[in-house]
């Protein structure tokens, strides 16, 4: 399959609005190469056992890379992107030059970008997301996520990932039915049920996301816990659950709104994340206005992730 790579020169500051925009496009997968994450990664002695020589002579802008698929709507895709990018406020961040350029790309050339800086990393207490490729030894209590990405966002190193899976660990109980909405490389999914999830589904638009979801569930050997389908958001969830988890963009969530408060047992957990600062309030609003009570609120850069609760007993 051939894809459109674009990439976009920007700032630290920058790179998460960037992002947002190429993941509103329709995107399948971001990359963002800040050579700062290099160099603090390269301070915090003993979290790497090998880094890619070329990521020590890292420096210059920070660079966002999404991927389109080429066909039918790329053009207005693209044009989406360069509209977004022209009109992005600059009165409070730092958004650098915004150079837009494009160029054609092949399954496995997207492949080698994950794998050039993608590095084992520990999440909340005790997981740990490592790529298949990585070799890494847990330490005691350690809970492992092997992670293929392949071509669906979800490596775990971005932020709005990374705050799903802290709350995750927070609040699912094992013995719980999680449902994963959007489920991309199917990294959430899998992190349920290491965590002691009963049942998982998981659920994407994309039948691509859906197959590696598959096979990053064999990898992790809990195939047998999570079944992965082909579904618009909700549209083929049956029952409630303990907790739905979705990693998406603010205008889909805020969508979800009245469907996540009927597939939510009483007292149960909605775990929101892909929230971008700006878009914070329309969607606590929006949780609020569908009967949820917001627990917690959790931030990384420009991301925000919220877990709030249905009401009735508490889980």
């Amino acid at each position: 399959m051939e894809w459109m790579e674009l990439i976009i020169d920007t700032t630290t500051e920058g790179s998460d609005l960037v992002a947002n925009v190429l993941f509103e496009a329709g995107a399948a997968g971001v990359v963002i190469e800040d050579p700062e994450d290099v160099r603090a990664l390269i301070r915090q002695k003993g979290d790497w056992d090998y880094i890619e020589p070329g990521a020590l002579n890292a420096e210059g802008d920070v660079v966002v890379k999404g991927y389109l698929p080429v066909g039918d709507g790329l053009n207005r895709r693209l044009d989406i992107v360069k509209l977004r990018l022209a009109t992005m406020p600059r009165h409070y961040v730092s958004l650098g030059t915004l150079l837009f350029s494009t160029e054609r790309v092949e399954d496995e050339e997207w492949a080698e970008n994950w794998k050039k800086f993608y590095k084992p990393l520990r999440i909340g207490q005790n997981i740990v997301v490592k790529p298949s490729w990585e070799d890494y030894r847990p330490g005691e209590g350690d809970i492992m996520v092997t992670i293929d990405p392949g071509m669906a966002f979800g490596t775990g190193t971005h932020e709005s990932t990374v705050l799903c899976m802290e709350l995750m660990e927070k609040y699912l109980k094992k013995g719980d039915r999680v449902l994963d909405i959007g489920c991309g490389s199917g990294i959430l999914a899998v992190t349920a049920a290491l965590l002691g999830a009963g049942a998982v589904e998981a659920y994407d638009l994309q039948q691509l996301a859906v197959d590696i979801t598959k096979k990053n569930t064999r990898l992790n050997g809990v195939d047998q816990v999570i079944k992965a389908k082909q579904g618009d958001l909700l549209d083929r969830v049956r029952g409630r659950a303990d907790i739905i988890v979705s990693n998406i963009v603010a205008d889909v969530i805020i969508r979800m709104g009245p469907l996540v408060t009927g597939h939510l047992k009483p007292g149960a957990v909605f775990i929101a994340s892909g929230i971008i600062r700006d878009r914070k309030e329309e969607v606590c609003k929006a949780l609020l206005y569908n009967g949820m009570e917001i627990m917690e609120e959790r931030r990384r850069n420009e991301w925000i992730a919220l877990a709030a609760r249905t009401g009735g007993r508490s889980k």
